[in-house]
């Protein structure tokens, strides 16, 4: 089969389509042949070298995937050879076949195409197991979500509306903003020129879904409301900062930092368990047609590197870019 290869760490040039051998699904397992694959911020750190897979998973880039099960291994049940699906991947994405555990394997959702449905798995998961299952958002809450014009926050705003509750984003311009508002966003913030935590004012955030990491920590603390739930999913602004735990104890407030990559596959908060519960509760939403994926682009996933300088770039993605194999 052909997959992207990243010769050595390093920028998007160090990418290549190139001819790796075909993998065959263990016990558990099944084999995807890969309709697509879609970019994350992972995949821009997996590809400098400071992202490795865990330990037995793929080297090759990509975290989610769509296509049609060619193979069953042994012992699995409950899926067909034919049957078209969505996929949560440790890696292998960005290749024309990948190995997964059927624990990991989702339907595609009701009213959404094969290819689109390689834009949701990393997203659904991300955003279920942080807002819903650790943040336990309800119907009438402030949902803070940084970042919101990205992949993570586009599906983020139309998770936290379909719950009930009240959502703001931030992002970095106008137009923006103006898109994360029409998928429902309540409140919108540009990070340029206004303060979020004077923007929000004394009711705070219950919710806070943060990709920033050290740079907003004291603000975010700020802006959390009392018995909140600070959820850091992201680096971006760095990953050490100095914090004051009074503020935190003082609003009986929860910060906690979910990777969803290196959690086992079965077993205590497992991903098996995140993906269930993403079938049962989110899936139900897309067939409402509540929420739905937001892709910015498609392109061959030759052009891997295109869409990795596209994503870097930062100004213009809004929602997940699209890699057709």
């Amino acid at each position: 089969m052909y997959a992207i290869v990243a010769r050595e760490p390093g920028g998007p040039e160090v990418l290549e389509w190139t001819e790796v051998p075909d993998p065959e699904p263990g016990p558990g397992e099944v084999l995807i042949d890969v309709a697509a694959s879609a970019v994350n911020r992972a995949d821009l750190l997996q590809r400098q070298g400071f992202y490795p897979p865990p330990p037995g998973a793929s080297d090759i880039i990509g975290l989610e995937c769509s296509g049609t099960i060619a193979k069953l291994g042994e012992g699995v049940t409950g899926w067909q050879v034919g049957a078209e699906v969505c996929a949560l991947l440790a890696g292998g994405g960005y290749g024309q076949r990948v190995v997964v555990p059927a624990v990991q394997v989702l339907p595609l959702p009701d009213g959404v195409d094969l290819v689109a449905a390689a834009s949701i798995p990393e997203v659904a998961c991300t955003v279920w197991s942080n807002v819903v299952m650790h943040g336990r958002l309800e119907a009438g809450q402030v949902l803070l979500v940084h970042g919101g014009a990205g992949g993570i926050g586009t599906h983020a705003i139309q998770v936290g509306k379909a719950l009930g509750a009240t959502v703001a984003v931030t992002a970095g311009s106008r137009d923006r903003l103006d898109r994360c508002a029409e998928l429902g966003a309540d409140v919108t913030i540009n990070y340029r020129d206004q303060d979020f935590v004077e923007v929000l004012g004394s009711r705070g955030a219950d919710v806070i879904l943060d990709n920033m990491g050290a740079s907003y920590l004291d603000r975010n603390l700020n802006a959390l409301a009392m018995d909140g739930h600070l959820l850091v999913i992201g680096f971006q602004g760095g990953r050490k900062a100095e914090m004051d735990m009074g503020k935190l104890l003082f609003k009986r407030g929860s910060l906690t930092a979910l990777s969803l990559r290196f959690r086992p596959v079965e077993g205590r908060a497992s991903k098996a368990d995140v993906v269930a519960a993403v079938r049962a509760g989110l899936w139900p939403m897309f067939a409402k047609g509540e929420v739905k994926p937001i892709v910015h682009t498609v392109m061959p996933m030759s052009a891997a590197a295109d869409a990795h300088r596209a994503l870097e770039s930062g100004g213009e993605v809004f929602g997940k870019i699209v890699l057709t194999s």
